[in-house]
């Protein structure tokens, strides 16, 4: 299966290119065929190549044009037939049998143009659609978030969604800079539904409570209440309220990674991993945050599931960022966006461009930014 950023991407490049030619393609193969069939001469009969215009048309022109273009080619036909002398066989089934034949096609071509031009309104309803829900739920943050700079990438493996059981929230609180990112079991509307219940308590919460433990036990709490489909969901939380360090607070997800500006990657794994949230009802207490140091030009990476879980296309191995993040991310220097996009590549490449679950991608620097490694003298 194809990810949704590479069909996308696809299907609009073919679809612009294809608006362009318009009406020039089939025109241009009933030209060559009129041509071609006149060069011959009149022992030669090729006007049944028209056939390939109403065909071209039905995959560049609305269906009212590959009527008007099926119609052209009828009348290029009926005059060229006494050129072609088909009009003299006495046995007028060839005749019948090249219009039969013609009228299918064309039937078909005008079908096919129809049905294509539907679906490539209901698809551009259903994106849109999807994006409005997507700002809706997720709210992508900016940039700079307080003294926090971040940039994210989100891709939801559902055909013609943008949403999906993946999530991530960045907010600036008089807390700090808190952020949430979280992944969903499950697939489809209910993982969607799971995913807007613990977005509504974080930023609920990030704002009211004290401490980052109690932010994740007002989730905890709001999740036990009205997630009633027996899912869960693995998160981590951070808090940036010093320069010099981030808090973190682990709930079953994956461990995020520092990268130093010199291109060394560190797991933060935590001293107390916890259960994800959803099934604290299952022990006792609760999990202890961490604090981490950060250094002028760190980089911390978050991700979900779907990015160390991507297989490889070649040796269906999982995506090893922790060993391949590095040179992608070193000394970007402010420029976040075009590191996860290095990162995003470098995964969709491991992965052969297909992508079986939805993802996340975020890349948070929160100590003062140091300008990127000056190019080697030459």
């Amino acid at each position: 299966m194809k990810s949704v950023w590479f069909t996308r991407a696809v299907a609009r490049l073919e679809s612009e290119y294809l608006s362009r030619m318009g009406l020039s393609l089939p025109l241009a193969a009933l030209v060559v065929v009129i041509a071609a069939d006149l060069a011959a001469g009149q022992d030669h009969f090729l006007t049944p190549g028209i056939v390939a215009a109403p065909a071209l048309a039905s995959i560049t022109v609305n269906w009212q044009r590959t009527l008007f273009v099926s119609l052209l080619g009828a009348a290029a036909q009926a005059a060229l037939s006494p050129y072609d002398g088909v009009t003299d066989i006495p046995d007028h089934d060839v005749l019948f049998g090249q219009l039969f034949a013609y009228g299918v096609v064309c039937l078909f071509s005008v079908y096919i143009a129809w049905r294509r031009e539907t679906g490539a309104k209901a698809y551009t309803a259903i994106s849109s659609v999807a994006e409005a829900a997507q700002h809706a739920l997720m709210h992508p943050p900016a940039p700079r978030v307080g003294q926090v700079r971040l940039a994210a990438r989100y891709v939801s493996a559902a055909d013609a969604a943008q949403i999906g059981g993946d999530l991530y929230a960045v907010l600036e609180t008089p807390y700090g800079v808190r952020g949430l990112i979280g992944d969903v079991r499950g697939k489809g509307l209910a993982a969607v539904q799971t995913s807007a219940v613990v977005l509504g308590a974080f930023r609920e919460a990030a704002f009211d409570e004290g401490g980052l433990d109690r932010v994740a036990a007002r989730v905890e709490v709001s999740v036990r209440r009205h997630v009633t489909t027996g899912d869960f969901i693995t998160a981590l939380f951070a808090q940036f309220d010093r320069p010099d360090s981030v808090e973190l607070l682990h709930y079953g997800h994956v461990a995020p990674l520092r990268v130093s500006r010199d291109g060394d990657v560190e797991t933060l794994d935590p001293a107390e991993p916890w259960v994800p949230l959803g099934l604290g009802d299952m022990v006792d207490g609760g999990p202890t945050p961490w604090r981490v140091r950060l250094r002028p030009g760190d980089v911390l990476v978050l991700c979900t599931d779907g990015v160390i879980e991507a297989r490889g296309h070649r040796d269906n191995s999982f995506y090893p960022l922790a060993e391949r993040v590095g040179p992608l991310v070193a000394g970007c220097g402010r420029d976040l966006d075009a590191a996860v996009e290095r990162v995003y590549a470098d995964l969709l490449r491991h992965a052969g461009g297909a992508l079986a679950d939805d993802v996340v991608l975020l890349l948070i620097s929160a100590a003062p930014i140091l300008p990127a490694h000056p190019p080697d003298p030459a």
